[in-house]
């Protein structure tokens, strides 16, 4: 039966199509060859992490392959390149984390690299400078080597007892290639080079030296030779490996642009804030209030002047701030809700984002759990303006405070990358509060558009 049954679809599909072959067009004119409908190719969708990496911006490939060396998985050089070496570094990445390792990053786990890559470089204090002899620009685990001098030979980092050593030195040498500098480093006593390699302008070794491991990259401009050494005990191999390889990316001999890292801070800067009570106190992001020559809050209808900052939590990057004599404000309840796996974000969005207007807005992030200290990841980030929007869930319950930073690429010299998000919750924000006197209200859930403004930081 089944059989018959499959007969007939068949050959009432083949009569179908054969009708549609031989029937003339709709509207067709017999005789006249009907003209030939014009048709727009489909481009095919990505199917491969090659193809999916390709799409990306050079500066977000960039910094996907600045985050992955600081986690261990990148061992190569952090340049914004399309190679399988990333997209093997992304799949080693998932599967240490439990992922599915397809070499193509969802947002929760490119949030979840971005915050593991940010815990990482706390941890070594990692700093982006230019050395104060030479204004050659690097890359410093401050927190591993917080011991620095400098001379007019170059500049030294190091730790207390000698382990991590870090040296930044210069001199002149007419007549000078990469070639022989590096046969000079060479012939240093006791090194033994296990990699080399030599460009045209630049040179890097590594290897032994007694016992320690060194990393030396060298380059020259006209006479002028600018050498970055690296020494550290083999024992501490496993925290220097990804610091070694930011180091040599971050490593700028002869800048002529701006210092690779975070932008520079904005003359006006724009961010929300959280009305806490009634009588003046606003929640805050602190680094968006940070070092202002001024702080203004706008509130819906009318600006309600200067404010004070009060309190600040650095721990946490919460800011209290105070006006005075402001009428009708409505505190945000901070009941005892959660950051779950969602999370609305009401805020009020940089003025350049709606053409100079300053309404409120609403939209969702996603939060997960990133790093080994309870830290919160939003994903997608909000638009510029949304840091210190407070967060709520599904229920309408206060989640958290939301800040945006800047993601820091080891070398990045083109711009810096997009801003990623992170949750401040609930608990903590509710802590803070208390520890400056101020008693959150709990009651109903209440309308969230009601109780934000905006803060204006003015700076030098």
């Amino acid at each position: 039966m089944r059989a018959m049954l499959a007969a007939t679809l068949i050959i009432v599909g083949a009569s179908g199509l054969a009708a549609a072959q031989t029937a003339p067009p709709s509207g067709a004119v017999p005789g006249v060859k009907p003209k030939p409908v014009a048709t727009t190719p489909i481009r095919p969708a990505l199917q491969t992490p090659a193809e999916t990496a390709q799409a990306m911006t050079a500066a977000e490939r960039q910094a996907i392959q600045s985050d992955l060396a600081w986690t261990g998985d990148y061992n190569g050089v952090i340049n914004g390149e399309a190679s399988d070496r990333m997209v093997t570094a992304i799949k080693a990445f998932q599967k240490n984390h439990g992922g599915k390792p397809t070499g193509v990053l969802n947002p929760q786990e490119r949030a979840q690299l971005t915050a593991a890559a940010r815990n990482l470089q706390g941890n070594v204090g990692w700093k982006l400078l230019a050395d104060p002899v030479t204004g050659a620009r690097l890359g410093v685990p401050a927190k591993l080597a917080p011991q620095q001098a400098s001379d007019a030979t170059g500049s030294r980092w190091a730790s207390s007892t000698g382990t991590i050593q870090i040296a930044l030195t210069h001199r002149k040498e007419a007549g000078i290639t990469a070639a022989k500098l590096a046969d000079q480093e060479k012939k240093e006593p006791g090194r033994k080079v296990s990699y080399s390699a030599v460009k045209p302008d630049f040179f890097v070794l590594s290897g032994t030296q007694g016992l320690k491991k060194f990393y030396i990259r060298g380059a020259f401009k006209d006479a002028e030779v600018r050498i970055l050494t690296i020494l550290y005990d083999q024992a501490t191999e496993g925290t220097m490996q990804p610091v070694v390889i930011a180091m040599s990316s971050a490593f700028n001999p002869f800048p002529s642009g701006a210092l690779a890292g975070p932008p520079p801070r904005k003359k006006v800067e724009y961010s929300t804030g959280t009305i806490v009570s009634d009588d003046g106190a606003i929640l805050a992001d602190r680094e968006a209030v940070e070092a202002c020559q001024s702080i203004v809050i706008a509130g819906q209808i009318a600006a309600h002047g200067n404010a004070d900052l009060a309190a600040s939590d650095r721990a946490h990057d919460l800011a209290l701030l105070r006006i005075y004599g402001a009428r009708g404000l409505k505190p945000l309840p901070l009941g005892s809700g959660a950051a779950k796996a969602s999370v609305d974000l009401t805020g009020i969005a940089d003025p350049q984002s709606q053409g100079g207007g300053a309404a409120v807005s609403v939209g969702k992030a996603g939060v997960s759990p990133v790093g080994s200290n309870g830290g919160l990841a939003l994903s997608p980030a909000p638009g510029l303006g949304f840091s210190g929007a407070p967060a709520r869930d599904a229920d309408g319950k206060f989640a958290g405070i939301a800040l945006l930073r800047p993601s820091v690429v080891a070398g990045a010299t083109n711009g810096a990358a997009a801003p990623q998000a992170a949750l401040v919750d609930a608990e903590t924000v509710r802590k803070f509060l208390v520890s400056n006197a101020i008693k959150p209200a709990t009651d109903a859930a209440g309308d969230a558009k009601a109780s934000v403004v905006r803060v204006i930081c003015v700076r030098k």
